[in-house]
C-alpha cells in the first residue's frame, strides 16, 4: 500500500512520542534517567547508525528526505524558543550581588573542564574523521573543549526541581554560577563563527542589534503581559535570522533574543509552563534531528573510546574547579562535590551547542556523536550522584529568605 509524506511523517511522530515515554514509564527510569535523557537516547537509537544499520529498508522509508526535512522545520522552531527561555532565565543581578563568589567559582568551573576537554580535542586532531572540513584546529579544539565545560542551565532546573533544592540556598547559588557560564560559552561560541569574510556584517549585526535591544526594551516594559509574549517571539524570529544573516548562526540569535529580556516580565509560572509545554511538544522532534545525525563510520569503539575520553575531562575539570573554588571560599563538607555534579549537567545546550559546530562543519558526525554520548552519560550520572550526596549533607539545604 503506497503511502503519502504526511502519513509516513505521523508515523515517525509516533515513534518520537510514544517509544520514549514507554521506555521511561514501563522501564521507570527516571531516576537515573529522566524523560528528555530517554528521548534523546531514543533519537539515537533511531538514528542511522543504530535503526539505520538494523534495518535499512524500514529506516530509509519512514526517515525519507521529505519527511526529515519536515522534522527539521519543527526541530529549529522547537530549539529557537527553547534557547530563548534559557536566555530569559538567566539571574545576573543576583550574580552581580554575590560576584566575587560568582566569579571565582564560574570561571573555575568552567575554565578547568575546558582546558581538559581542550587537551582531549589536541589530541583528537592526531586521528583522521575527528575535525570537521571547514575546521581550523584551533576552532576545532576551543569548540570540542567548550562542550566539555558546558552547563545545560535549563536541564539544570529540571534536575534541582526533582532534588527539591531549585528555590534553597544552594539551588539559587548553582543558579548563579551556571548563569555566568552560559554567557561565556555563547560568547566563546561567537568567537568560533568569527567570519573573516563577513566580518563587516557582523559587527553591523552588534551595532543593529545594540540600538534595537534599547528600542525593544523600551517597547515590552510599556506592554502588558499578554502581548509581551507575542512581541517576544517577533523579536526571537527578527534576532535568529540577522544573526544567521550576519554567519553567526541562528541560535546564537536565539539566545541573544532571550538574553536581553527581563525575567519579570512575565509571570514565573508562565515562564515554567512556557518551558514544560516546549519540551513536551515539539523539543523531542529536536531530539530525534539530533539522533538522526549521529554517525558511527571511524568505528563504534573508537566513538565510544573519544566519549569516554571526553567524559573523563568534563567530569574531572568541573570537580577539581568546583573543589578549588571551595578551597578559595572555605565551602563546608561536600559542598564542593554537590555543586561540581549538578555543574557538569550537559543534555541540551551541549547537543544544541554541538549541533551549531557540526552545521557550521567545525566536527565531524563522528565527533558529534562522540559528544552525544558524553551528554547522555554525564546528565545521566548527576541526580545518581548528588542525591546520596544531599542525604549527607542536609545542612546545606537552607531555605533562601
Amino acid at each position: 500500500m503506497h503511502m503519502g509524506t504526511t502519513e509516513i511523517f505521523l508515523i515517525a511522530m509516533l515513534l518520537i512520542f510514544a517509544v520514549p515515554y514507554l521506555i521511561w514509564r514501563v522501564g521507570g527510569t527516571d531516576y537515573y534517567a529522566p524523560l528528555v535523557i530517554v528521548q534523546i537516547i531514543t533519537g539515537v537509537i533511531l538514528g542511522p547508525g543504530i535503526l539505520g544499520r538494523a534495518y535499512p529498508e524500514y529506516y530509509t522509508f519512514v526517515f525519507n528526505p521529505q519527511v526529515v526535512q519536515s522534522l527539521n522545520g519543527i526541530a529549529w522552531w522547537a530549539v529557537m524558543i527553547f534557547v530563548m527561555l534559557a536566555g530569559i532565565e538567566l539571574d545576573l543581578k543576583k550574580a552581580w550581588e554575590h560576584r566575587r563568589e560568582s566569579t571565582i567559582t564560574a570561571s573555575l568551573a568552567l575554565g578547568t573542564p575546558l582546558v581538559f576537554g581542550c587537551i582531549a580535542a589536541f589530541g583528537m586532531l592526531g586521528f583522521a574523521g575527528w575535525i570537521g572540513p571547514k575546521a581550523q584546529s584551533w576552532q576545532f579544539v576551543l569548540g570540542v573543549g567548550m562542550a566539555c565545560a558546558v552547563t545545560a542551565l535549563p536541564i539544570l532546573i529540571l534536575l534541582m526541581e526533582k532534588l527539591e533544592i531549585l528555590r534553597e540556598n544552594i539551588g539559587q547559588r548553582i543558579l548563579r554560577y551556571a548563569s555566568l557560564d552560559d554567557i561565556a560559552i555563547w560568547a566563546v561560541l561567537a568567537v568560533i563563527m568569527l567570519d573573516w569574510d563577513r566580518v563587516t556584517r557582523q559587527l553591523g549585526f552588534i551595532v543593529v542589534f545594540m540600538v534595537a535591544t534599547w528600542l525593544f526594551r523600551l517597547l515590552m516594559a510599556r506592554l502588558e503581559e499578554r502581548d509581551r509574549w507575542f512581541v517576544a517571539l517577533i523579536w526571537l524570529v527578527a534576532v535568529s535570522f540577522a544573526a544567521d544573516w550576519a554567519g553567526l548562526h541562528y541560535m546564537v540569535g536565539a539566545f541573544l533574543a532571550g538574553a536581553v529580556m527581563d525575567a519579570h516580565w512575565f509571570a514565573q509560572q508562565r515562564l515554567d509552563f512556557m518551558r514544560q509545554t516546549v519540551l513536551i511538544t515539539i523539543m523531542p522532534v529536536y531530539f530525534l534531528s539530533a539522533g538522526l545525525r549521529t554517525n558511527w563510520a571511524v568505528g563504534g569503539s573508537a566513538v565510544f573510546v573519544a566519549a569516554a575520553v571526553l567524559l573523563a575531562a568534563s567530569l574531572s575539570g568541573k570537580l577539581i574547579g568546583t573543589h578549588i573554588a571551595g578551597k578559595i571560599l572555605k565551602w563546608g563538607q561536600g559542598e564542593a562535590s554537590i555543586i561540581g555534579w549538578l555543574l557538569q549537567t550537559k543534555a541540551l545546550i551541549m547537543i544544541i551547542f554541538s549541533n551549531i559546530l557540526l552545521d557550521k562543519g567545525l566536527i565531524t558526525n563522528e565527533t558529534f556523536t562522540a559528544l552525544l554520548l558524553m551528554a547522555i552519560a554525564s546528565t545521566m550520572l548527576t541526580v545518581p550522584m548528588v542525591y546520596p550526596k544531599l542525604r549527607r549533607a542536609a545542612q546545606l539545604i537552607v531555605k533562601t529568605s
